[in-house]
């Protein structure tokens, strides 16, 4: 079957008179297409097989959450069946989600974009405070970090013929010493998160602001601090996440107080305390998963025209997501003044 053939099959399953479409090559996941119908513009979106179609029925009820409180959302287009989601002839998941315009970025460019990105969370957040679900899909090893660094050990082990073990081995050596002695408080409460806040997965205005946040197979329920430190490494590297730089203290400062702003006083103290060390500690797990990708060679979405192979562009990860958690660290006590000030003076929404 032709490609375009496989199109007009997959959507013939739904309320759509299609004009025409093309390939969108943002995201390292799902095969993703713009679609321009007579109804407006939608994404036609084949998933991953690491997911499973059941995903869509936590986006279905997480969306309209969203939307229910005035947040701006993706929604899934059902089909003429009334399903969420549709099989092609080889048994290929496929959905198609409403469009919303606006623009992507691979990094935060200013303190401003971080601001924008920050009150935008804290909105979704806030928005599905109260939500009661729980979520059909769950991904696994999700910064169970522990577990990554025992993979990164493991995979030393059984790699030391690896060409490139000894470049590797060091940056590992760093990883598991620098964060030997971190931990998030015990006891933290369980919220409904993204799952995966990277400045990749907003959508700006083009008068800045953050209008919605998409990727939406990610969301699960995970202590707060560690959804703020996945947002907070990515939105804190202006030079992109695979440059080694120190922690931008302008973009935190921008990030934390607009997440204040979108989200008020709902997380409780032991939660806002802890996103500081936990933007380290999301580093260092990143930089474990990045190490342990370049030994065992895993990563599927490596540039061949900036890297000569998948260990070296993972190596790259591995060394900027190490350079962020040390700076991060070195740090700590003017990102810990940063939150207190936020929240001491009191959001502006609240």
């Amino acid at each position: 079957m032709s490609e375009q053939a496989d199109f007009a099959a997959v959507l013939r399953h739904y309320p759509l008179h299609t004009k025409r479409m093309w390939r969108l090559t943002a995201g390292h996941i799902n095969l993703t297409y713009f679609v321009e119908a007579a109804e407006g513009h939608f994404t036609l979106q084949r998933l991953h097989p690491i997911l499973d179609p059941e995903v869509h029925n936590d986006i279905e009820v997480v969306t309209a959450h969203l939307a229910s409180h005035g947040v701006q959302t993706p929604r899934l287009l059902h089909t003429l069946a009334d399903g969420l989601w549709t099989p092609d002839a080889e048994g290929r998941v496929w959905r198609v989600l409403t469009f919303l315009e606006g623009e992507t970025v691979d990094r935060a460019s200013s303190p401003s974009r971080c601001r924008a990105a920050g009150e935008l969370l804290g909105r979704v957040h806030a928005a599905l405070w109260d939500l009661q679900h729980r979520y059909s899909h769950r991904r696994s090893g999700v910064h169970d970090t522990p577990g990554h660094l025992a993979h990164l050990q493991s995979a030393l082990q059984d790699h030391r013929d690896h060409p490139a073990y000894d470049p590797v081995a060091l940056v590992a050596e760093a990883i598991l010493t620098g964060v030997s002695s971190l931990a998030l408080p015990f006891g933290l409460p369980l919220r409904h998160v993204h799952g995966d806040p990277k400045i990749s997965n907003f959508i700006f205005g083009p008068d800045g602001e953050a209008r919605a946040m998409i990727d939406l197979d990610t969301f699960a329920r995970m202590p707060l601090p560690l959804e703020l430190g996945d947002a907070l490494r990515s939105w804190c590297a202006p030079s992109g996440e695979e440059t080694e730089q120190p922690v931008s203290l302008d973009h935190f400062e921008a990030a934390v107080a607009g997440y204040a702003q979108g989200i008020g006083f709902l997380p409780e103290r032991a939660e806002r305390e802890a996103f500081p060390l936990a933007t380290a500690l999301i580093a260092f797990e990143l930089a474990a998963r990045f190490c342990t990708d370049a030994i065992e060679e895993r990563y599927f979405a490596w540039d061949p025209k900036r890297y000569s192979s998948s260990t070296a562009h993972n190596l790259a990860r591995a060394r900027s997501q190490l350079a962020m958690a040390k700076s991060i660290l070195n740090e700590l006590d003017s990102l810990e003044a940063f939150v207190r000030r936020s929240w001491r003076n009191g959001p502006p929404s609240c």
